[in-house]
């Protein structure tokens, strides 16, 4: 027993470190399960993300709190893992990997791909937040920046003072349509002629969710995962620039 208390003294103390092993041992075994139950067709991040939800919705159901795995204390590391500071990181870290002149390379196609995904989806998230009762823009805004990626809704969010609630949602509304994305692609792949660079490319901007879009094209050809997670960045970097303004004061204008 003395041992088990040392060791789970050591682990809270280093959280972060903690939360990193945890959540890398969940995506290793995601993955395991990809390529020996499903021969990669469902890709390992998205059964990585189901994992997760379902275990941050055992967290808060097993200690009653309101942040899933990091009312654990164990794993209290992962809320500082999942917070601000690291999304904000990462955010930063993907704008410095793109280049201007690649999505030009990519045509008119690229271009206009990118501008219908985002409209569309936000268009449809904020229609849905609107059936359910949320209202108010700021939560329309949110939830539909969120329909865009899971990383669009919390910037947004937090941009223009929506609840935790609200951007709670967001980010589920994202990480949803992400896991659709990944286990979808390689089954309408032939359908819709995604083969080449140039139909990747269209294909993340009009998706837009750069992991979903990555493994999904993994799935169907690991060759075109560059050119879709290409577009698929500029996407979300278009949604956090457009989310806060151009989207939020529409909607404003729209509703009150």
């Amino acid at each position: 027993m003395e041992i088990m208390d040392t060791l789970a003294n050591v682990l809270v103390k280093n959280g972060l470190i903690t939360a990193f092993a945890f959540v890398g041992m969940v995506v290793w075994l995601s993955y395991l399960v990809s390529d020996k139950l499903t021969a990669g067709r469902i890709h390992g991040s998205a059964i990585a993300i189901f994992v997760g939800l379902v275990l941050a919705w055992v967290g808060g159901v097993v200690t009653e709190g309101t942040n899933g795995l990091a009312d654990v204390t164990v794993l209290s590391g992962v809320g500082v893992m999942g917070g601000a500071m690291l999304r904000d990181f990462t955010i930063v870290a993907t704008a410095f990997g793109v280049n201007f002149d690649e999505i030009r390379r990519a045509g008119i196609g690229a271009v206009i791909s990118l501008l219908v995904g985002v409209l569309g989806s936000f268009a449809v998230g904020a229609a849905v937040a609107y059936a359910f009762g949320y209202t108010d823009a700021v939560s329309m805004t949110t939830i539909g920046a969120g329909a865009a990626t899971y990383i669009v809704g919390p910037v947004t969010g937090s941009a223009i003072g929506a609840s935790s609630e609200v951007v709670a949602l967001s980010i589920a509304a994202g990480l949803v349509k992400s896991m659709m994305v990944m286990i979808g692609t390689p089954f309408v792949a032939k359908a819709i002629g995604l083969d080449n660079a140039k139909s990747a490319m269209i294909f993340g901007g009009l998706m837009g969710t750069t992991s979903g879009v990555a493994g999904g094209l993994a799935a169907t050809d690991k060759r075109l995962v560059p050119y879709g997670a290409m577009t698929a960045t500029f996407y979300t970097g278009l949604g956090c620039l457009l989310g806060p303004s151009v989207f939020y004061f529409t909607v404003r204008a729209l509703v009150g």
